[in-house]
């Protein structure tokens, strides 16, 4: 068994294919009109053929309180593996990037928290 699929909600589908694409460096795996949304997924253009982030609209009721409560503790939505958090963490500042963690080593992993514009915060880590 293997992960195939998980999802962030967002607030704006097309902003956040923006800020997923253009900022994270992700690539549009699939786009497929859906209603009024988008069967939106995005993978790393290193692994084409991996895991799919589905940037999965918000609109169910249960959505906001859960990422408010997730939010309000520092908890993030999901976590992306790094070569180098430090880096990572330089680069994303430079772009307009707003982290909520500076990189924080703890033991054999590094983190950084970022706000991704969307609702949600994504650790970024490196190790292990």
């Amino acid at each position: 068994m293997k992960i195939h699929l998980t999802s962030v909600f967002v607030d704006d589908q097309a902003h956040a294919l923006r800020f997923y694409t253009e900022m994270l460096g992700f690539v549009v795996k699939h786009d497929v009109p859906v209603g009024t949304d988008r069967w939106l997924t995005v993978v790393s253009p290193e692994a084409p053929d991996g895991t799919e982030l589905l940037l999965e609209p918000s609109g169910h009721p249960a959505v906001g309180p859960y990422r408010t409560a997730l939010a309000q503790d520092g908890i993030p939505a999901a976590s992306f593996a790094v070569d180098d958090v430090r880096a990572e963490y330089d680069r994303l500042r430079g772009l307009g990037v707003r982290f909520t963690q500076e990189p924080l080593e703890t033991g054999a992993v590094t983190t950084a928290v970022l706000d991704d514009t969307c609702g949600n915060l994504i650790q970024i880590m490196q190790g292990q």
